[in-house]
C-alpha cells in the first residue's frame, strides 16, 4: 500500500464543464413535454479539479487541492466554464462488441466570467512540506498568480517533487521563472505534442514511431522557440493515446520512446468513437501513481518516471474507453476502474514498449534507425526466419507493424510511404463536395505489387464506399479510349460510390514519349473531361497513376540521370509532354519495394519484407502447411534459399510462382524435393546461386570434419610450445579422446551462428575465397560467444571450474565467466576465432558481410591483423 504519510498537493486553473446531451422520448403517453426530445446536462469538474480527483485515484494517498462542495450551487459567471455536446458512441470499433457510451462530440466553447480574468481557488489543507506538487498550467491566469501557487512552491528550503502539466508551452511567465529558477532539477514538466506543434514546432505525426521521434530530438536540439525545455532535467510529451518520449538531461541529453506497437499515433481513436478531455490529465495522474510508489520502495526516479509512463498510458486509454458512461448523470466519473489492472483489460503496462532514440550527426544515416534493429536481440536474417516460421504476429510482438487491411508492414520507409498515402485518403474522403480528384503515383518494379498496398489503404478507411476500377493505357490505342475510362469513373461517382481508379502504366509512350500525361492535365487540376465540345464533370474520385516504365519516383524525374548532357535531353523532353505540370497535381507517391532489395546502402529490410511476404503466401496459399500452433512447415534449406537468394527476376510474382511450382498439395511439409527443377528455377532466380543457398547445409555438414581436423591442427601449431596447453588436447587428431574430437566438431557447427552475431553469413562458394579480417569489436563478441557456448558445454557434461585442470576431478580453469576470465585465458580464445576465416576459406566457404547493414554500422573500427600464432592482449580488445 502506498505511504499514507506522503502527500500530494494539485492546484491550477479552474473550469467547470457543463456537458449536454439529448435522448429520443421513452413514450408517446403523459405530459406533452414528455414526448418531445428530452435535453440533459450535468456539472463536471475541469482542468486542475479533475487532475485533483484522477490524481486520488490513482495515488491513493492524501491530496489536497482546490475544493467546491457542490458544483451546482457555484456563482457559475465568476468561473470559466466550458459547454460540451455529448453523443453515445461505441466503445470500440469492433462489430463483436456492441457497447456504447457517452464521450464528446464537440466543444462548443467557453463562457468567460463578467469580469474577464477567471476565477482561482485557494488550496484547501495546502501544505509546505507536500512531497510532490502537481499543477496544471492552462494559461488561464495561474501561471501569473503566486497567491494560489502552492506553500512548498514558495516556502524556502522546499525541494518537492513538481510534475508541471503545461498547456502553452512558452517561457515568458512568472510560474515557469520560479520553477526554474528554484525548482528545475525535481521537475517533471508534461507538454502534449499537439501543444508544441501548435505553436508551429514541426514533429511529423502519424507516419512511422521512428520519424517522430528523430523529429523530436532534432527540434529539442535546434529549435529556439524549445531552448528552455532543452535544460529541463525531465520532460514528457504524450503522443496520442498511443506513445510518448521522455527527454532526460542530468548533464547528457538522453531520449527514449515509449509507444504500443500495434498503432501509430492517434490510431487507436477512430472518428466514430467521438473525443474526451482529460486525457493528459489521465497520464499525469497514472505518472504520479507510480512515482509514488517508487518512492515506498526507494526506486530511482528515472525507473520511477518509465514505469509512470506506462501506467500514464494505459490509463488514459482506460479512461477514454469508459467515457462518461452510459447515463452521465449516474455514472461515477472518473472510473475509479482505470487504475487498476483487471485480468480482462484490453491494454496492459507490458504493452507498452520503449526503446532510446538513436541520434546520429549524419542526415543520411537519420533515415537507417529501426527500432525493429534495437528491439531485437537477434540479427535481420533470425527475425525473418522466425516470422515465417511462427508468424508476423508471435515473431514481431515488440515492434510497430503498420496495418491496412491485409497489407501488413514494418519497413519504416513503407510505413511511412503508406502512412502518408493514408492521412491524405482519409482526409480527402471526409471532406464533403470536394470536386477536384486526389491524385497519386505509384512505382515500382514489375510484379512488386503496386496495386495492392493502395488497394488495401482505400479498404481499410471506407470499404463500404470505395469501388476500384482499373484501366491499362498501354493497351489504349487513342484518347476515344480516355474517355469512355472517364465515362465509367463518372457513371460509379454518381452512384455515390468514390472510384478508386488505377491507370496501370501511366508513363507508356503514346504518341511520344510520355504521351498520356497531356491528357490528364485537366481532371486532375479540375475534376472535368471533354468529350467533343462538351464538359463533363468527374465527380469525387482518386486516380492512382501506377508506373509501367520508371521503377521509383526519382527515376521517373530523372533525378537519378548523372551526366549533364542526358539530363539536360531528358528535361526538354519531360517539359515537352508535360511532365512538370503533371508532377504539380500530384498530392502522393509511394515507391513500392518488394521482396528485392532496392539499394544495397539504404534498403535494410528487405530480408523481413520477404519473410512477411512468404508467410502471408505459405497462410493463404497452403495453410495446410501450418500446423496447429502456427508453425509453418518448411524444410530450413527451402526457407534459407528463399530468403537468401540475391534477387527474384519477377519479385513477388517469382515468389509466389515458386510455391506454385512445388508439389505442395498433398505434402506435410515443403521439402527440397518438392521444388521444382533448376531448369524451371531458372525462370524466377539464379538457379546457381538458389541452390547453393538449398544446399549450405548439407555442404557445411559435410565439411565438418575436415573444418575440425584443420582447426586442431592451428591450434597445435600455435601451442606445441606453450608449458601451460594441455597435452592430451595437443595429440595429433587420429589420438584425440572422442569427447575432444567432439568439441572440436561442435565448435566448428557453432561457427555460422556465431557470424550472424556480427551481422556476417557463410556461404558456399566454387573459389577459395579471400580471407576476411575481423575488427577488434568483431573479435572481442565472437570471442566471448564462444567462451559462454564452451562453458555451458562443459558444465553439462559435469565439469567445473578450478584451480587446475584435472580430468579426473572434472575441473577446469577456464570454466569461469568472460568477465572474470585471466587475461592469458581470453587470449586462448581470441586466438581459436583468428583461425576461423582462413579455414573456412580453405575449405570454400566465403565469410560475407550481410547486406542489411547501413553504412554507419558497417564502419571499420581498427582491424586486427592476425598473426600465425598471435595473442591479442585484452587492452586490445
Amino acid at each position: 500500500m502506498p505511504d499514507k504519510k506522503y502527500t500530494i498537493v494539485v492546484s491550477g486553473d479552474i473550469c467547470i464543464n457543463w456537458l449536454r446531451w439529448v435522448t429520443d422520448p421513452q413514450n408517446s403517453t403523459g405530459f406533452n413535454w414528455q414526448t418531445h426530445v428530452h435535453m440533459h446536462h450535468v456539472l463536471q469538474a475541469g482542468e486542475a479539479l479533475l487532475l485533483a480527483q484522477l490524481v486520488a485515484l490513482a495515488a491513493e494517498v492524501p491530496v489536497a487541492s482546490p475544493h467546491i462542495p457542490d458544483l451546482e450551487l457555484i456563482p457559475v459567471k465568476e468561473f470559466l466554464s466550458s459547454t460540451i455536446e455529448l453523443e453515445l458512441f461505441p466503445v470500440v470499433v469492433n462489430k463483436q462488441r456492441k457497447g456504447k457510451v457517452y464521450r464528446v462530440k464537440r466543444f462548443l466553447g467557453f463562457t468567460g466570467p463578467s469580469s474577464g480574468q477567471p476565477k482561482l481557488l485557494p488550496i484547501d489543507q495546502d501544505d509546505e512540506n507536500a512531497q510532490m506538487i502537481i499543477l496544471d498550467d492552462e494559461n488561464n491566469g495561474f501561471n501569473t498568480n503566486p497567491d494560489f501557487w502552492p506553500l512548498a512552491l514558495k516556502a524556502r528550503g522546499k525541494s518537492p517533487l513538481v510534475l508541471y502539466k503545461m498547456n502553452n508551452p512558452i517561457q515568458a511567465n512568472a510560474l515557469w521563472q520560479n520553477l526554474e529558477k528554484n525548482h528545475l532539477r525535481n521537475t517533471i514538466v508534461i507538454i502534449n505534442a499537439d501543444d508544441l506543434r501548435a505553436k508551429g514546432v514541426n514533429i511529423s505525426k502519424s507516419l512511422s514511431w521512428e520519424k517522430t521521434a528523430q523529429d523530436f530530438v532534432w527540434q529539442i536540439n535546434n529549435n529556439p522557440s524549445l531552448s528552455f525545455l532543452a535544460n529541463c532535467c525531465h520532460l514528457i510529451v504524450p503522443f496520442g493515446l498511443e506513445g510518448a518520449i521522455y527527454y532526460r538531461n542530468e548533464g547528457t541529453p538522453e531520449s527514449y520512446l515509449y509507444f504500443l506497437p500495434y498503432e501509430f499515433e492517434g490510431g487507436s481513436v477512430k472518428e466514430t468513437q467521438g473525443k474526451m478531455y482529460g486525457l493528459t490529465s489521465c497520464f499525469v495522474a497514472g505518472l504520479a501513481r507510480s512515482i509514488v510508489a517508487g518512492n515506498d520502495t526507494n526506486e530511482d526516479l528515472p525507473a520511477s518516471i518509465s514505469d509512470g509512463i506506462r501506467v500514464g498510458m494505459v490509463a488514459a486509454q482506460k479512461y477514454f474507453h469508459a467515457g462518461f458512461g452510459l447515463m452521465p448523470e449516474n455514472s461515477s466519473f472518473p472510473d475509479p476502474a482505470i487504475f487498476k489492472a483487471q485480468p480482462r483489460d484490453f491494454i496492459a503496462k507490458n504493452h507498452v514498449q520503449d526503446v532510446s532514440i538513436r541520434t546520429s550527426n549524419n542526415p543520411e544515416c537519420q533515415s537507417c534507425w529501426y527500432i525493429l534493429k534495437d528491439k531485437s536481440s537477434t540479427n535481420l536474417a533470425e527475425i525473418a526466419y522466425s516470422i515465417v516460421k511462427t508468424g508476423v504476429q508471435e515473431a514481431l510482438k515488440f515492434i510497430p507493424i503498420a496495418q491496412f487491411g491485409k497489407l501488413q508492414t514494418v519497413d519504416r520507409a513503407e510505413i511511412e510511404s503508406y502512412q502518408s498515402i493514408n492521412n491524405l485518403m482519409t482526409e480527402f474522403i471526409a471532406t464533403p463536395n470536394t470536386v477536384r480528384p486526389l491524385c497519386i503515383a505509384v512505382f515500382g518494379t514489375p510484379g512488386s505489387g503496386k496495386s495492392f498496398g493502395i488497394t488495401e489503404i482505400a479498404a481499410s478507411i471506407a470499404p463500404a464506399l470505395i469501388k476500384k476500377l482499373n484501366f491499362n493505357l498501354s493497351q489504349f490505342s487513342s484518347p476515344l479510349d480516355l474517355i469512355n475510362a472517364f465515362h465509367k469513373v463518372r457513371d460509379l461517382s454518381l452512384e455515390g460510390k468514390i472510384p478508386l481508379v488505377f491507370f496501370d502504366e501511366f508513363d507508356s509512350a503514346f504518341e511520344g514519349k510520355l504521351g498520356w500525361l497531356k491528357y490528364f492535365l485537366a481532371p486532375m487540376q479540375d475534376g472535368v473531361f471533354r468529350e467533343r465540345e462538351t464538359l463533363h464533370p468527374i465527380g469525387k474520385a482518386i486516380f492512382v497513376f501506377a508506373g509501367g516504365t520508371s521503377s521509383t519516383f526519382n527515376e521517373f524525374c530523372g533525378n537519378e540521370i548523372s551526366s549533364e548532357q542526358e539530363k539536360n535531353f531528358f528535361t526538354r523532353e519531360f517539359k515537352g509532354a508535360k511532365g512538370p505540370d503533371f508532377l504539380s497535381r500530384l498530392r502522393g507517391y509511394v515507391n513500392i519495394l518488394g521482396p528485392n532489395q532496392t539499394d544495397q546502402q539504404r534498403d535494410q529490410l528487405f530480408i523481413i519484407r520477404r519473410a512477411m511476404l512468404l508467410r502471408a503466401l505459405l497462410e493463404h496459399k497452403v495453410p495446410h502447411l501450418i500446423n496447429d500452433n502456427g508453425a509453418a512447415q518448411i524444410d530450413n534449406g527451402v526457407l534459407r534459399a528463399l530468403l537468401k537468394i540475391p534477387r527474384y527476376k519477377h519479385e513477388s510474382r517469382s515468389m509466389e510462382a515458386i510455391m506454385e511450382m512445388s508439389m505442395l498439395n498433398n505434402s506435410k511439409k515443403w521439402e527440397q524435393s518438392h521444388l521444382p527443377s533448376k531448369e524451371q528455377l531458372k525462370l524466377h532466380v539464379d538457379e546457381d546461386q538458389f541452390l547453393r543457398h538449398l544446399m549450405h547445409d548439407a555442404f557445411f555438414s559435410e565439411k565438418i570434419e575436415s573444418l575440425a581436423i584443420a582447426l586442431h591442427e592451428k591450434y597445435r601449431m600455435c601451442n606445441q610450445h606453450d608449458a601451460e596447453s594441455d597435452a592430451d588436447a595437443l595429440k595429433p587428431w587420429d589420438e584425440l579422446d572422442e569427447d575432444v574430437k567432439n568439441a572440436a566438431r561442435n565448435q566448428v557447427k557453432r561457427i555460422p551462428n556465431a557470424l550472424l552475431k556480427i551481422n556476417y553469413d557463410v556461404v558456399s562458394v566454387k573459389e577459395p575465397p579471400e580471407v576476411v579480417v575481423f575488427t577488434k569489436k568483431e573479435l572481442s563478441t565472437l570471442a566471448a560467444y564462444e567462451h559462454a557456448y564452451w562453458r555451458r558445454e562443459k558444465k553439462d557434461n559435469g565439469w567445473k571450474a578450478g584451480q587446475v585442470k584435472n580430468h579426473h576431478e572434472k575441473t577446469d580453469p577456464y570454466l569461469m565467466p568472460w568477465d572474470h576470465l585471466a587475461d592469458d585465458k581470453r587470449n586462448k580464445v581470441y586466438q581459436l576465432v583468428t583461425f576461423w576465416p582462413e579455414i573456412l576459406a580453405n575449405a570454400h566457404f566465403k565469410i560475407e558481410r550481410l547486406k542489411f547493414l547501413c553504412p554507419c554500422e558497417t564502419m571499420i573500427l581498427d582491424n586486427v591483423k592476425p598473426e600465425s600464432c598471435g595473442i591479442i592482449t585484452s587492452a586490445d580488445s
